[in-house]
């Protein structure tokens, strides 16, 4: 993640509902979280009012998108 990406992640909320940013929704997945219930063990995302519904669609973005990332490394 360049330095700019990075800026915005802190920025940008990962759980609108606990106020929690997306960098540590990042910061968790990259520490080998690998589905929503690890990253919201991590993070605490995911018991707000909206039921993970905001959230929970961005971790699936997330996992799917380093996924494809380890797939293409592998190949």
């Amino acid at each position: 993640m360049t330095t700019e990406e990075e800026i915005r992640a802190r920025m940008k909320p990962g759980c609108i509902c606990k106020g929690i940013k997306l960098h540590r929704i990042i910061e968790a997945i990259d520490q080998g979280a690998a589905t929503f219930e690890e990253v919201a063990e991590i993070t605490g995302i995911g018991g707000g009012s909206c039921n993970a519904k905001r959230c929970g669609r961005k971790v699936r973005e997330l996992l799917q998108e380093k996924d494809r990332i380890e797939v293409a490394v592998k190949k």
